[in-house]
């Protein structure tokens, strides 16, 4: 945790006290993609990197933010939360703050330093180990707490507001609630959150990142999420019960097909079998079942790009790639899509070898240096105690 040592050491030079340290994970998710904010399933697990934030109290009600991976720094004002923010990362932090305000916290003045091994727009919620790191020392800062389900949805209204990112509600409660050696089986309407081992014998996860930005406060994925209202308005007329694409069966689609634009249904043809598959992956993780969890995630790589239309053509390239090498079980585009990471299972005795090629092609097809971490499982928000070696999850009661 050399990266850690670090940031106290530069929180010390840069505000002359030391601090309390929060922090929270990056996440990847196995599979339920833009399901979230549907209301229906995901599978994610959070990962061995993570987000760290020194912070300390100081007699004021400014928050002073100095971002060690930027080299940048920016403070604002807790009296003013209609000012804008700038640069535009500060949205996030000061969202945060003005979101626990407005719930009734009374926070003080902060310093903060922030470090990450979380790559940005990398499709593994750096934005959400952000969000939630900066949400508990806050919090810590004021001796106050939240449980998990909670500092989720405050984190995810001040995306929504301060960012505008209407995102859904997966990643904020994965890197809040998550348990090392578990995935999380999430059902995004009733924020119920099933702990399922991760039981996949013999396997790792491994993470490829294809080194291609995405913005998902772009256009593409707030229309995304349009998209599935106007198809469950339509729906609606027919359906009259629904409130989202969750309760409409693959049956009920078909039948009204007709009634739907092409480009609509297939954004909710997307969605619902997808719910579906997110069920049955949960039951294959239960049973160890790597084989059939590996042809699900093929499977939703293949919707997302044909009927969701997130994909990319360098996330496209690196499932095919992934196809092709021995010991894997199945590879697929894992967050909001147009760039980031695909997220593959592969053989253990295989890992290396998986690595190896995956960078020499994709380097030699695109021109593009890819990243590949095989990742572990990891545990949620928590403050760190007494430097690296010792650490306390935060309230986790719901």
């Amino acid at each position: 945790m050399a990266n850690l040592d670090n940031l106290i050491r530069q929180f010390q030079r840069t505000y002359g006290k030391s601090p309390r340290i929060f922090s929270a994970p990056g996440r990847v998710n196995l599979i339920g993609e833009h399901t979230d904010y549907n209301d229906g399933f995901v599978l994610p697990i959070a990962i061995d990197r993570r987000t760290y934030v020194g912070a300390a109290a100081n007699d004021s009600r400014v928050v002073r933010v100095q971002s060690l991976d930027l080299n940048e720094a920016s403070d604002f004002s807790l009296d003013e939360p209609d000012g804008v923010c700038e640069p535009a990362w500060l949205s996030y932090i000061a969202g945060i703050a003005f979101e626990l305000e407005t719930r009734g916290f009374k926070l003080s003045g902060a310093d903060l330093l922030i470090g990450s091994e979380v790559p940005i727009g990398a499709g593994l919620s750096s934005s959400a180990a952000l969000e939630i790191s900066v949400a508990a020392a806050f919090l810590g800062l004021c001796n106050e707490s939240l449980d998990v389900k909670d500092l989720a949805l405050i984190a995810q209204k001040a995306e929504h507001t301060y960012v505008g990112t209407r995102c859904g509600i997966m990643d904020q409660l994965t890197v809040s609630a998550a348990q090392k050696s578990h995935a999380l089986l999430i059902d995004c309407r009733s924020l119920d959150v099933k702990l399922i081992d991760l039981n996949l014998p013999d396997t790792t996860v491994v993470v490829c990142n294809t080194n291609v930005k995405h913005e998902l406060a772009s256009s593409a994925y707030n229309q995304r999420r349009r998209e599935c209202e106007e198809a469950v308005s339509i729906l609606r007329r027919f359906l009259p019960t629904i409130s989202a694409l969750r309760d409409v069966s693959v049956g009920d689609l078909e039948k009204h097909a007709g009634e739907l634009p092409d480009v609509l249904y297939r954004r909710a043809h997307h969605v619902i079998s997808e719910n579906a598959r997110t069920l049955e992956a949960a039951v294959a993780l239960t049973d160890g079942d790597v084989e059939k969890f590996g042809k699900l995630m093929s499977a939703s790589h293949a919707s997302l790009r044909d009927d969701y239309e997130v994909s990319s053509a360098e996330l496209d390239l690196m499932v095919e790639l992934a196809g092709s090498c021995a010991g894997v079980f199945g590879a697929r585009m894992t967050g909001g899509g147009f760039g980031g990471c695909t997220v593959n299972l592969v053989r253990t005795n295989e890992v290396e070898s998986f690595s190896s090629f995956i960078a020499g092609e994709y380097r030699a097809r695109t021109g593009i240096a890819a990243n590949t971490y095989a990742v572990s499982t990891d545990d949620g928000v928590k403050e760190m105690k007494n430097g690296a070696d010792e650490n306390a999850p935060l309230d986790q009661t719901s």
